[in-house]
């Protein structure tokens, strides 16, 4: 079965608000392929945090959950080194395409690929030294399952660790232009749970769900970055309304009369973040991560197994 088959499968398996989240980021895989090297930049801080917090080293088996166009696989997989691996997987058959393709290009021959959700991993327990998620968990379809999941595959004692979002208002780049667009077409309210780049922006609110899974050192660390890129406002409008389904939802509903004006209010909104020429805006992130608990089974007496640690 083709990546594509597996894709249109898991579709019909799911709920239809599911498949709608699937949809959209299949949409999505194309621009974020089209703008896969600025995206790399921008989000590369993110990387270095999850890298870090995992304690990825060379020779590890590493477990990439959400991995969008390829990042982090594509980093951590230089990190392990041929001794090591690096499992990608994504529920998205565009982004998984995407991915490979590039991994193909760069000649990286240790990241294999897996399309599959979270929820439901296709690996034997204790697989992997450690996993990590950049920017997926706020789209989990069930992040209690998913996080039960991605500690029942990692080794005892391994890392695993996820980066989201912080508030809103702590992250220009993304209200910068939602704020000036939601002045002109009405805005249905949202489930608070529902997945969204700020489902887990409340501080303790991620950690929360990893520490219910049995993690154990469950820790959250607050990250603030620039998102960088030597690019224009109009090139940002471009980015930006090309890799959300949110606002090219919110673009369609625009008027040709209205979108002139748009667009000029969001530069305006938006010139104090390009003063040098180029795209900087501060960003604020959660880097949540935890240990795996150790199993300790009493085979002498037939107990049931214990956690330990």
């Amino acid at each position: 079965m083709c990546v594509r088959d597996e894709f249109i499968a898991l579709s019909e398996m799911i709920p239809e608000e599911q498949k709608k989240v699937l949809d959209a980021w299949q949409t999505s895989a194309r621009y974020w392929e089209k703008h896969r090297a600025l995206i790399t930049r921008m989000f590369a801080p993110l990387t270095s945090a999850l890298v870090e917090e995992a304690r990825i080293t060379i020779g590890q088996d590493v477990l990439d959950i959400g991995g969008g166009s390829g990042e982090p696989s594509l980093t951590i997989s230089s990190i392990v080194g041929p001794t090591g691996s690096v499992m990608y997987t994504d529920p998205v058959s565009g982004m998984v395409e995407s991915a490979q393709a590039e991994a193909s290009r760069q000649g990286r021959t240790n990241i294999h690929f897996k399309q599959c959700s979270a929820n439901k991993l296709p690996f034997a327990d204790r697989t992997f030294d450690a996993a990590v998620g950049r920017l997926s968990a706020m789209f989990f379809l069930d992040p209690a399952t998913a996080m039960r999941e991605v500690l029942r595959v990692t080794l005892d004692g391994g890392y695993v660790s996820f980066a989201v979002w912080g508030p809103k208002k702590a992250n220009p780049f993304f209200s910068t232009i939602t704020d000036v667009i939601d002045q002109f077409v009405e805005v249905s309210a949202e489930r608070p749970d529902a997945p969204d780049a700020f489902r887990f922006a409340a501080h303790g609110k991620l950690a929360g769900i990893l520490e219910k899974a049995r993690a154990k050192d469950v820790l959250e660390r607050q990250i603030n970055f620039q998102i960088e890129a030597a690019i224009s406002v109009e090139q940002f409008w471009q980015l930006r309304t090309e890799m959300s389904e949110t606002l090219r939802g919110k673009m369609a509903r625009l008027t040709p009369a209205q979108l002139p004006t748009v667009k000029q209010a969001v530069a305006d909104a938006a010139q104090r973040y390009f003063l040098s020429g180029a795209m900087s805006f501060p960003a604020e992130a959660l880097i949540v991560s935890g240990r795996k608990r150790s199993i300790l089974v009493d085979t002498t007496h037939g107990s049931a197994p214990q956690p330990h640690g």
